[in-house]
């Protein structure tokens, strides 16, 4: 992909009410859905439809801010303006996202089996041997995109469960811990593990990028 990835790992392959839920909040923040086989789709995500409104500026060629509006943790009136980004209705605001499950009776057998073949950190940080997982990719890779992919990996979290694995930039480490939902990093700070809360969390930090 383009742009970054998140890794939803999960203990157990979803229900199919799950799944259902699943594929109802991807129609809902999609403009675009194109459903490639259950539990895999390509779709646009207007950055409204997360939180995430835009403003104009008299250059668009210069960064902006990015308020994060109706967040849980978000105080009323609240604005989060360290956050910067191109305008993402110049770029007619709608961003391009590959969503998927993966695993064992799902689909992307292999690609699960070579993602997670030597992860015993992870392992040891989840409490548990991931069976499936969900991968949220975006095709761009704009601070508008890092954002997004953030917020609609929690979303889907909201939906489908588990835990979420973010590789890390060098230096990062630090900065994650003390965020709220983390779960731990592994041994040599190439990943954390955390909750929805988590990215919540992350992704109104200063310092927020994802790796891409």
């Amino acid at each position: 992909m383009s742009g970054p990835t998140l890794v939803i790992e999960l203990a157990a392959q979803p229900s199919p009410s799950v799944l259902r839920e699943f594929r109802a909040l991807t129609v809902k923040l999609s403009s675009r859905f194109n459903e490639q086989r259950p539990g895999f789709y390509d779709v646009n995500v207007p950055a409204e439809r997360l939180g995430v409104e835009g403003r104009w500026d008299p250059d668009w060629r210069k960064p902006f801010p990015l308020p994060l509006l109706g967040a849980p943790s978000v105080s009323e009136g609240e604005e989060f303006t360290d956050l910067m980004g191109v305008d993402p209705r110049r770029l007619e605001g709608h961003r391009p996202f590959l969503v998927y499950l993966m695993g064992p009776g799902v689909g992307d057998e292999r690609l699960f089996e070579d993602e997670h073949a030597d992860q015993p950190d992870i392992e040891a940080v989840l409490g548990f041997r991931p069976t499936h997982a969900v991968n949220v990719s975006a095709c761009c890779n704009s601070r508008i995109d890092h954002v997004l992919t953030a917020l609609l990996t929690a979303a889907v979290m909201d939906v489908v469960g588990g835990v979420v694995s973010a590789e890390l930039l060098d230096g990062q480490a630090p900065v994650v811990s003390g965020l709220p939902g983390v779960l731990g990093t592994t041994d040599d700070d190439w990943a954390v593990l955390g909750t929805a809360e988590f990215l919540r969390a992350w992704v109104r930090h200063p310092a927020f990028r994802l790796v891409k």
